[in-house]
């Protein structure tokens, strides 16, 4: 069952890893069709009562908290957005749109407690969907190292907010990342160079390769939807593959 695809009838059992675009691209994209831009971004309680339907809810909701908890332990770092980005998995299509979001959103750390609040209260008849979203915070949270008293105190409050109990929190805490999150194809095989190359070597071959398959070039030369969205797919796999990369030496 896709995560974000039985929002509206209240089931539960939800395994992340489902496609994002069915919740985004419904709920930003009809506002945007409605009045010309994407819904601004307010954490005052009179701005949250003028988002009327869950999905919207749920889509900027979940940004806000990502971007928020990425900003808590000071300047949100690339582990981080990537993390919730293989959390989500934002198709291509979407991510203009959740890009705007996430940028408003991490402005600052302060503003999130009243979006967990309303999520906490419109979802209270899922708690399984509310546990998964609490778990993928905690997987942001790590992906940039040890969590930090900042983050530790920022998911408490989501907690809380969600109106799930310790135990549930315990569990968000230690469940084991998703295979997205914590394996992946080789990643100097993905940059087509040798373990044992430089460190020049690594970042001109992934300039390289980002040149040749960046979906809007390739859009702006007149290529095929179906050619850009595999170019959207291998981009994301470059970036992980450099991630992973750059973790690992420290870069």
């Amino acid at each position: 069952m896709s995560f974000w695809g039985k929002i509206l009838g209240g089931m539960t059992g939800f395994a992340m890893g489902g496609p994002f675009g069915a919740v985004v691209g419904a709920a930003l994209g009809h506002a945007a069709e409605e009045n010309g831009r994407i819904p601004e971004l307010d954490a005052r309680p009179e701005a949250l009562a003028r988002i009327t339907n869950r999905e919207q809810l749920f889509s900027i909701g979940v940004i806000v908290l990502s971007a928020k908890l990425a900003k808590s332990d000071g300047a949100v770092k690339r582990e981080e957005i990537n993390a919730f980005k293989r959390a989500f998995r934002i198709p291509p299509e979407n991510q203009r749109h959740v890009g705007v979001l996430f940028d408003k959103a991490r402005e600052d750390a302060d503003g999130f407690e009243p979006f967990a609040r309303r999520m906490g209260e419109v979802f209270a008849d899922n708690r399984a969907m509310l546990e998964e979203v609490l778990a993928a915070l905690h997987q942001i949270a790590r992906a940039d190292g040890p969590m930090t008293r900042g983050e530790a105190a920022f998911l408490a409050k989501v907690r809380e907010a969600f109106r799930l109990d310790g135990a549930a929190g315990e569990q968000a805490r230690q469940q084991v990342p998703p295979p997205s999150l914590s394996r992946g194809p080789d990643p100097y095989r993905v940059l087509g160079i040798a373990p044992d190359a430089g460190d020049e070597a690594v970042r001109l071959a992934w300039r390289r390769l980002m040149r040749e398959h960046h979906p809007d070039s390739l859009a702006a030369r007149g290529a095929a939807p179906d050619l850009v969205h595999r170019a959207s797919e291998r981009v994301a796999e470059i970036n992980a593959a450099w991630d992973r990369i750059k973790r690992e030496r420290r870069l």
